[in-house]
């Protein structure tokens, strides 16, 4: 395992501790912005992309797929 799917790994737990504290708060912006931690940090674990590419390939998708809502639900 080398360092950046390491990254990858820390940044989906704390997308899920931000996501978690969001939802015990009652607060959609921070859940939201958990989840995209989380799915940030899943592109970096499975492809050993680097913090910048895998915020820029979630950014494309997300463009791309404007009315995707799946990613606002669990």
């Amino acid at each position: 395992m080398n360092r950046v799917r390491f990254y990858g790994m820390c940044k989906q737990l704390g997308g899920t501790v931000t996501e978690r504290w969001g939802t015990l708060i009652g607060d959609p912006l921070v859940v939201a912005a958990g989840r995209r931690d989380r799915l940030t940090g899943r592109i970096q674990a499975q492809r050993g992309a680097l913090k910048q590419q895998a915020v820029r390939q979630l950014a494309d998708f997300m463009r791309r797929n404007r009315g995707w809502k799946s990613l606002l639900r669990h």
